[in-house]
């Protein structure tokens, strides 16, 4: 057990300094796999090149007003998910084009949110389908 306060984020970003390195966001449909190999190179390559993913940005479809397609596409997020952590981003910005029944989605939504939380990546909804009638979103 320690016996030291812990000194939080803010004494670790007074710590910081400046790095030679871009903060890119890297959209999803441009990885040609989330396969942990190809993943470790790629961000290997932008390294080498200055580029640091600071968000990973996918387009994502609920159109299927079906369990099973929601499923399938909450199986591929989860990748993406990972994807991001892998990479040290520092976020996810998932892009709702088309949502069949909002209610439905939510707690998949929400349950993607939870896992990139657990694996330190921010996880925000960007031009919401499901978004309501007033503009707000839902809980996510």
């Amino acid at each position: 057990m320690s016996t030291t306060e812990p000194r939080g984020i803010d004494a670790a970003i007074d710590g910081c300094r400046p790095a030679e390195i871009d903060p890119i966001v890297v959209d999803a449909a441009d990885l040609e796999s989330t396969a942990p190999e190809y993943l470790r190179d790629f961000k290997s390559g932008l390294s080498a090149r200055g580029y640091h993913p600071a968000a990973l940005s996918v387009d994502a479809c609920f159109a299927d007003d079906c369990p099973l397609a929601t499923g399938e596409e909450a199986d591929r997020l989860r990748g993406f998910v990972r994807a991001a952590a892998f990479l040290g981003a520092g976020r996810i910005e998932v892009r709702l084009d088309e949502v069949a029944d909002a209610d439905a989605v939510e707690p998949t939504l929400s349950a993607l949110a939870e896992r990139a939380r657990r694996e330190g990546v921010e996880f925000v909804r960007v031009g919401d389908a499901a978004t309501d009638a007033d503009g707000d979103h839902p809980a996510a």
